[in-house]
């Protein structure tokens, strides 16, 4: 029996000390992803308006009561939503193209595409005068009976649609929208953009009304008749008199109304925000911890979608600088807020943009001037102006260089890339049009590289 004992005694003590072991070093992770989780909350306690994180936390589109800055002259419905998407995604209400072989062939989602971030998915967005989809809309060219000045082309990158419920004044130069940062500007409210902050509507509405003006579509007898949009309509306004029912507002107002639902609440930040710490993972607390710290990046980017209604000069190069069509350096879309507002102040700042779901965007910035991540925290990094009209002595005083290491910027570009992604974006997309037309484009080399007949 003693013999026995000794052989076993070796191994049970080998089995004891490794068992402490594990328990110690699981202890000493557990301690290390605590401290890291409290020096996180601490941050963005900090960094919150409210001084609490929970500020962070973005509505439940299913709770439309919850999704803020909704225009009080349209409160959100179903039927309002339900149209809105329909309108959205349809190029059947592309009625008004300048050449009758685009006819019907674009739609908002043209750029707007969900699974490049809701952009065009290439360096400039093209709807009317067009033609090809491509991978994810990469693939988008001139047609050949377009002159170039006939193009619907957007002379800067447009901004995604994600988490616009958080906006106020829509565009890069916050032109639309008659209250909040647009308060006390009414002698902009000319010209056939602004002059729709008359109306008195938020930033959505205003944007929507002119936009569909401005990109060619119509409500029109084909769309209400031929493709069945009048009981929608009818649904989603039936306290609107029949002869005021079928128009640009209307639409405009139901297109709002989805548009606030667009919201990425299921990323996994979301989730950790909620109290799940598993959510997402260490290197990704640490890229939070820069984000909110040493980075700086909360100090623009801080409404809970990670946008703000400020207007910032960074320097960026524009559109024309990269072979843009239907744009140039004469552009007044380059100068920014300034094209609003006409002060020299406000010239090349730009309003700040949302930050989720960064994954599946394939360019940067006003004019589409990075193509990666990376080469946005580069250029934030190292904080010198790009563009020939921009001096460095107008760059916002808060883009200043960023002393960053190597780890330190992956972590920064794994929180931005990942824990702010959310997959799902497809519950906002219809599986078909009202029109029955192919979507986001219904030409024929669309269509067919879509593999849609």
């Amino acid at each position: 029996m003693k013999k026995s004992f000794t052989i076993k005694q070796p191994k049970l003590l080998l089995f004891l000390l490794l068992l402490v072991t594990m328990l110690v070093t699981r202890c000493q992770q557990d301690v290390l992803t605590t401290d890291l989780d409290q020096e996180l909350l601490a941050a963005m306690n900090l960094a919150s308006p409210t001084g609490h994180a929970d500020y962070y936390v973005l509505a439940n589109p299913t709770k439309t009561a919850s999704l803020p800055n909704q225009d009080p002259h349209n409160p959100i419905t179903p039927a309002k939503i339900k149209l809105g998407q329909m309108i959205f995604f349809d190029p059947g209400v592309g009625q008004l193209p300048v050449h009758q072989d685009s006819y019907e062939t674009y739609s908002c989602s043209t750029c707007h595409i969900p699974a490049a971030g809701f952009l065009p998915g290439r360096a400039q967005g093209i709807a009317d005068g067009a033609t090809g989809f491509g991978i994810l809309g990469s693939y988008r060219s001139q047609l050949p009976d377009y002159q170039e000045s006939e193009l619907d082309a957007q002379g800067v990158r447009p901004l995604s649609i994600m988490n616009v419920t958080y906006v106020t004044n829509t565009l890069w130069s916050g032109l639309f929208g008659a209250q909040h940062v647009n308060t006390g500007t009414e002698e902009n409210w000319v010209g056939d953009l602004a002059k729709v902050n008359h109306l008195g509507y938020e930033g959505l509405e205003s944007q929507n009304i002119e936009g569909m003006v401005l990109h060619r579509m119509e409500i029109n007898e084909r769309v209400l008749s031929t493709h069945g949009y009048r009981a929608y309509f009818d649904l989603a306004f039936p306290d609107v008199p029949e002869n005021e029912r079928y128009n640009y507002k209307t639409a405009s107002f139901a297109l709002g109304s989805y548009l606030r639902t667009v919201v990425t609440n299921e990323a996994p930040f979301q989730d950790y925000l909620k109290g799940n710490t598993d959510a997402i993972t260490n290197q990704q607390k640490q890229g939070a911890l820069l984000f909110f710290s040493k980075a700086r990046c909360y100090t623009c980017h801080n409404a809970p979608s990670f946008s703000n209604m400020e207007f910032h000069a960074l320097g960026t190069a524009d559109m024309y600088q990269f072979g843009g069509l239907n744009t140039s350096v004469d552009d007044p879309r380059n100068l920014g807020r300034g094209l609003f507002t006409g002060k020299e102040v406000d010239y090349y700042r730009f309003k700040v943009p949302q930050l989720y779901n960064l994954k599946d965007y394939r360019t940067f910035f006003h004019g589409s001037s990075k193509a990666t991540l990376s080469d946005v925290i580069d250029f934030k990094i190292k904080a010198q102006s790009e563009n020939p009209h921009v001096s460095q002595d107008r760059l916002s005083p808060r883009f200043r260089p960023i002393d960053l290491s190597a780890a330190e910027k992956d972590a920064l570009i794994d929180f931005l890339t990942n824990a702010l992604y959310d997959p799902y974006m497809s519950r906002y997309v219809p599986e078909k049009t009202q029109s029955g037309a192919c979507f986001p484009n219904n030409d024929e080399l669309s269509r067919y590289q879509m593999g849609c007949n």
